[in-house]
């Protein structure tokens, strides 16, 4: 892993390039296993039964479906009815370096973004414990992040994130709005079929102690 300079507001910390190439492709290649075992499958919102554009999996103890019954944390699979498979050493790996929280995450929701696909601003508020952070990790094409502030109508700012790149959001800006506007596909070689994957760590519940 390679720390660039870093960007840091209020709780928001943006690392460009923190893994490198050889650390990209491993995850990747860890990801091509899980996927077998817990296919990508389309989530649709929960009150108009519109689907995602994303293509969304899961892995760890937890994972984040959207469905009719609406958004929810839960340790199995919607369509296979299997537990999630685990959290790779080298995923958590990434937490373990730059949440600066002492309870590793129990979810690991995977996206996948292909030509076309994006997601609208949202807030990431469905875990019991917001005192983690979420840890965010882009691998293969450049997106267009959007983040605003804690209310929706706030001012908002792009930054285009590279391959390898990673984002906290965490204290004052663990609830802040944040979407992906695009995909600029072609932008990197790392998935054989271009888009981009986004894997967003989070802690779910609040620890014992």
């Amino acid at each position: 892993m390679m720390q660039l300079p870093v960007k840091k507001t209020n709780g928001f910390h943006y690392l460009p390039g923190f893994l490198d190439a050889r650390a990209q492709s491993a995850i990747h290649g860890l990801l091509e296993k899980a996927v077998v075992e817990a296919p990508f499958f389309t989530p649709v919102m929960p009150r108009t039964g519109r689907p995602f554009t994303v293509l969304m999996t899961n892995l760890g103890r937890l994972g984040w479906v959207s469905d009719a019954k609406g958004y929810r944390y839960q340790p199995v699979h919607p369509e296979t009815g299997r537990p999630w498979p685990d959290m790779p050493d080298e995923i958590l790996a990434v937490w373990r370096a730059v949440s600066s929280y002492s309870h590793d995450p129990e979810a690991c929701l995977v996206n996948y973004y292909a030509k076309g696909a994006r997601m609208g601003l949202h807030r990431d508020i469905d875990e019991d414990d917001l005192n983690a952070p979420v840890v965010s990790i882009s691998l293969g094409d450049t997106a267009v992040f959007r983040i605003g502030g804690r209310e929706r109508k706030d001012r908002t700012e792009t930054l285009k994130l590279v391959s390898g790149d990673v984002v906290i959001l965490g204290g004052p800006s663990r609830l802040r709005y944040h979407g992906i506007d695009r995909i600029l596909i072609g932008t990197s070689t790392l998935l054989p079929q271009g888009g981009r994957i986004n894997l967003t760590l989070r802690r779910v519940t609040r620890p014992a102690c």
